[in-house]
């Protein structure tokens, strides 16, 4: 299994899904925000992936963090299922996706299990095409 970490966040990949969670309780700024990037794109190795990604220790996300993932965020990505804690967040994060069209297949949890079932519906679907 190929893993990344660092003081705040780890990466791994299994089954051919890429996976990451928050060590501790971070709190987002830019700098962290490219560091997160920076690691998942080393992780990737240049290679796109279903990216199974785990927020709920994450709080704040200021807007030049969210600009900076919209413009680099997705890079490297087929897919990507944000596990968050509540249903408000949900709704939120939901409301945003409608405002704001991501280029990848993005879509927001409550449950890991029903977000990597999501990741690999469309990984299977993409290895069929």
């Amino acid at each position: 299994m190929t893993e990344l970490e660092n003081e705040f966040i780890r990466f791994w990949i299994d089954d051919g899904i890429l996976y990451s969670e928050f060590k501790c309780e971070v709190h987002f700024d830019l700098d962290k925000i490219k560091q997160l990037i920076e690691m998942r794109h080393a992780i990737s190795n240049n290679v796109n992936q279903y990216w199974c990604y785990d927020v709920k220790e994450g709080t704040g996300f200021p807007k030049e963090c969210r600009d900076y993932a919209d413009v680099y965020g997705q890079d490297f990505l087929f897919a990507c299922a944000l596990v968050i804690n509540s249903h408000i967040q949900k709704f939120l994060f939901n409301t945003f996706l409608k405002l704001k069209k991501s280029k990848i297949p993005f879509q927001t949890f409550t449950n890991k299990e029903k977000a990597i079932e999501w990741l690999m519906e469309i990984k299977a679907k993409n290895e069929q095409a």
